[in-house]
């Protein structure tokens, strides 16, 4: 907990369910220095914050929540009580500081996610299955892809499939973005159908239990011609460099580094415009974050996508993309499915 405060408020869903568990959508988790943490929520969630959040106090918020939250700081208290700057929003700001009198507001920046970035080996478990289930989808998909398929379809599969698995949805928009809309690096599905000759690159994941995973596959409906052949080999050869070379104590632009410097060296620099990856967890985007100015430094048990690509405007694109988890020589991956370029007879 920073030195400064006494105590912190956390709102943002997937920190909240990080400290406390609690899976709803309404509540505040309040960890002090001193005494129980509380749980703060409505007669909605009363009961399923008493089963989800043990070790903490629940209380439950009447028609002036406010005054509740003051009783509770005053119980412990508390007279400085930081809350998470980037998602608290200024009119929350500003009824709090008229009704919590008495209370110091200090806004944190990166709240908790430098802690949510290392994950302990429950969370490793959920995010391997995650990726596995991913996976799975990705076999069954590749025996349904077809022309005159669409997009939509594809995406729609793809998110049965996982949760017929087990997932409980996406982690995201699924991308399904075919022909010459495969240039375009989130070009979710759309109501175009797939044709002979097209690249289909398709970026999806699920979320089982609340963990994310991420995974990104391109393959052809067809024959490749040379140059789907060409750019396809040097996205992968900087896939797989990347995959090599992370490992704790490098830093994200030093990650980013080990695919870009390839794909730059064979001409296509100005067509990799996004970084190499990010963190997942409870959130599909979270630390570390893996790009050409980013000094974060890589540490064992942080999970970081490799996801390079080359997107060519009118012609079409190549993303792969696998979830690894940092070690201390090297990574773990979690994605098995092929990369190889697959031409879909």
């Amino acid at each position: 907990m920073p030195q400064e405060v006494e105590a912190l408020l956390v709102l943002q869903p997937e920190n909240r369910r990080w400290v406390s568990g609690f899976t709803g959508t309404s509540g505040i988790a309040l960890i002090g220095r001193r005494g129980a943490p509380i749980f703060l929520t409505d007669f909605r969630y009363t009961q399923q914050a008493g089963q989800q959040c043990p070790g903490f106090e629940i209380v439950r918020l009447g028609q002036e929540p406010a005054a509740d939250l003051l009783a509770a700081l005053e119980g412990l208290g508390v007279k400085r009580v930081g809350f998470e700057k980037d998602y608290i929003t200024v009119g929350q700001q500003a009824k709090w500081a008229e009704t919590l009198l008495g209370i110091e507001l200090v806004p944190q920046e990166d709240l908790l996610l430098r802690l949510r970035a290392v994950k302990d080996e429950g969370e490793l478990e959920l995010l391997a299955e995650a990726a596995a289930i991913a996976d799975k989808a990705f076999a069954h998909i590749l025996g349904i892809l077809r022309p005159g398929l669409s997009e939509r379809r594809v995406a729609l599969e793809l998110e049965r499939h996982m949760q017929d698995l087990g997932a409980s949805g996406p982690s995201f928009e699924t991308i399904v973005a075919s022909g010459v809309r495969s240039s375009m690096p989130h070009g979710v599905a759309s109501e175009k159908l797939l044709e002979e000759g097209d690249f289909i690159t398709m970026d999806y994941g699920c979320v089982y239990r609340g963990y994310c995973s991420d995974m990104t596959r391109t393959v052809v409906l067809g024959r490749a011609d040379s140059k789907q052949r060409e750019i396809y080999d040097i996205v992968l050869t900087a896939q797989l460099a990347g995959l090599a070379g992370v490992k704790a104590g490098i830093t994200g632009r030093q990650a980013d580094a080990l695919a870009r410097d390839i794909i730059a060296g064979r001409g296509y620099g100005e067509q990799f415009g996004h970084g190499l990856g990010h963190g997942v967890g409870l959130a599909i985007h979270e630390s570390p974050r893996a790009g050409m100015t980013s000094e974060d430094v890589l540490e064992v048990n942080q999970i970081v996508t490799i996801e390079p690509g080359i997107y060519l405007p009118d012609w079409g694109g190549v993303r792969i993309e696998d979830m690894v988890v940092i070690q201390a020589e090297g990574c773990r991956n979690f994605n098995s499915a092929p990369k190889e370029l697959l031409e879909l007879k």
